[in-house]
């Protein structure tokens, strides 16, 4: 397992969307805060800025109930306060709205505090890498991974966005062509050049100021379009860190 460590906050933020779940009188400790990243392929989660990185498959059979009691199991000695969910999906207000389309059933309605025993905060996966990767302006993050995650952050607005399954081009959706399947079905060479045009694309609409990629496939890209930089998968449990602040700044990524 990975030891490596992150640090450092991001700038203050604030969201177009509130969660309707009360705020805590006193937000956790950092460093017992559980973030959890929920992939198509594996469950990561650290607890703190400075826990190791644990991990276990996942895959399109793996249900929440599943997640939930891999990471109570694997996590049983970690004195966590609190808890973070990254999501591969739709989340509004702090609930998952839709389930996944890489992932088994029963993601809707799941009651991971009752599971995990603590409190919890649930933020889609690309919006909680994206808070962690915020240096201020107007980025945009894509994460290139299983799907296609997309958030803009607008001066400190956040808005995640379902950019992934709206229609490119042949029919198809832009997951479909940056994202693993469209990888596997185009080769390398074809998905790179595919992965190179979304992002002009999406950034000249959008009107970026930069564009961080992340996820899994971002590290298979061999020259980065222009405006681009990679971003750090560690930036996803700071991001989920940020979930818990209790200063205000962010009621926004457990918004939607």
């Amino acid at each position: 397992m990975a030891a490596d460590t992150d640090s450092g906050d991001n700038p203050d933020m604030s969201s177009r969307s509130r969660s309707q779940r009360p705020a805590t009188a006193k937000p956790p400790d950092p460093a017992h805060i559980l973030v959890i990243d929920v992939g198509g392929s594996h469950i990561k989660f650290r607890m703190g800025p400075r826990g190791r990185i644990e991990r276990f498959e996942s895959g399109p059979d793996m249900t929440a109930a599943d997640m939930a009691r891999g990471v109570r199991k694997l996590a049983a000695d970690l004195p966590y306060e609190a808890v973070s969910i990254g999501y591969p999906g739709l989340v509004l207000c702090g609930r998952i709205a839709a389930e996944p389309c890489n992932l088994g059933p029963g993601w809707v309605g799941y009651d991971f505090e009752r599971t995990l025993r603590r409190p919890v905060r649930v933020i889609n996966d690309a919006t909680m890498q994206a808070l962690g990767s915020y240096e201020g302006g107007r980025m945009l993050f894509l994460g290139l991974g299983t799907g296609l995650g997309a958030t803009l952050i607008l001066d400190g607005a956040v808005e995640p966005m379902e950019i992934g399954h709206m229609h490119y081009k042949h029919g198809r959706t832009f997951e479909d062509y940056v994202g693993e399947r469209g990888r596997e079905r185009l080769g390398n060479r074809k998905w790179r050049k595919a992965v190179a045009d979304v992002v002009t694309r999406l950034s000249e609409v959008l009107e970026a100021d930069y564009v961080v990629l992340g996820g899994g496939n971002a590290q298979r890209l061999k020259k980065l379009p222009k405006g681009a930089r990679l971003g750090d998968n560690l930036n996803a449990f700071k991001g989920g860190r940020h979930l818990w602040r209790g200063d205000g700044s962010l009621t926004a990524g457990r918004g939607r």
